[in-house]
């Protein structure tokens, strides 16, 4: 029986111990979805007040445009621009059957029209050469609203006075222009809210410095002391003059005797009344 006990005993210590180490449970990773050997990722936080720096290439922001892209968008502005000017060497408003006064209202017309062109050449290619600027779009943007207008006044007047398919070319000159005004606005309202983010970024920084540096000096210089209340002793410039002595006597003295009390008499100025005869 003994022995029986005995083997039993050997049999099942090694299970016991088997059943253990497989019930031991393995430390879980940091996180359920990465592995038990990466690190924890931390947070890098900067100063108080201390804003992220804008992207310096702002790729998909709604209404941007590359480089690239405003350089082709001003060259497509320039190819209508010259077959405007093309169209406007074959107006003859001379050979008009029109008013004196009409006349002279569509020669104002026309030559206020060739001024805005040249202004708005003159934006154009500058904006060309700094797509990033907000002011140089901006100008070019106005510039081809002033052409507009003007551009339809002398569509409306060759198509009454010359040939309404002749008319019609100026008309789809115009509508071209304001095509591609409207390309360049997206760009412009970007450039517009990205330097507004800039400037409330600085503001902010400007007034967290402010604060730390008011914590940083609090306390430091101590508190005022007050000042003992003296009276202000006035020096004078000149001398002081006395007034001088009369000319036929002695200065008179103004002491008191010490025995009585008046004011002593001067011997000098002392005059005996001489006792007046009864009538």
């Amino acid at each position: 029986m003994k022995l029986f006990f005995l083997a039993l005993f050997v049999a099942v210590c090694p299970l016991a111990v088997l059943g253990q180490s497989s019930t031991q449970k393995k430390p879980l990773p940091a996180h359920a979805n990465e592995p038990a050997s990466q690190e924890i990722q931390t947070e890098t936080i900067g100063p108080s007040g201390q804003t992220p720096n804008a992207p310096s290439n702002p790729v998909g922001a709604t209404g941007y445009l590359e480089p690239q892209q405003v350089k082709a968008l001003m060259h497509k502005i320039w190819l209508a621009e010259f077959r405007l000017n093309d169209l406007l060497t074959q107006v003859h408003p001379e050979k008009w059957k029109m008013p004196a006064a009409a006349q002279q209202s569509f020669a104002k017309t026309l030559d206020s029209l060739h001024i805005a062109i040249a202004a708005m050449e003159d934006w154009r290619n500058q904006f060309d050469s700094r797509p990033d600027s907000l002011y140089l779009g901006f100008q070019t943007y106005v510039a081809v609203s002033a052409v507009l207008p003007r551009l339809d006044g002398v569509a409306h007047s060759v198509s009454h006075y010359e040939n309404p398919s002749f008319g019609a070319q100026y008309s789809q000159s115009g509508n071209q222009l304001f095509d591609l005004q409207q390309l360049i606005e997206p760009h412009l309202a970007y450039l517009l809210k990205n330097q507004d983010n800039l400037f409330l970024a600085a503001q902010t920084n400007l007034a967290s410095c402010q604060n730390e540096l008011n914590s940083a000096e609090r306390d430091k210089e101590g508190r005022a002391t007050p000042m003992k209340n003296i009276a202000p002793v006035f020096k004078g410039h000149g001398r002081i003059v006395h007034p001088a002595a009369p000319a036929g006597g002695a200065k008179q003295s103004t002491a008191k005797d010490k025995a009585t009390g008046k004011p002593a008499v001067n011997p000098a100025n002392k005059t005996q009344k001489k006792p007046q005869a009864g009538n």
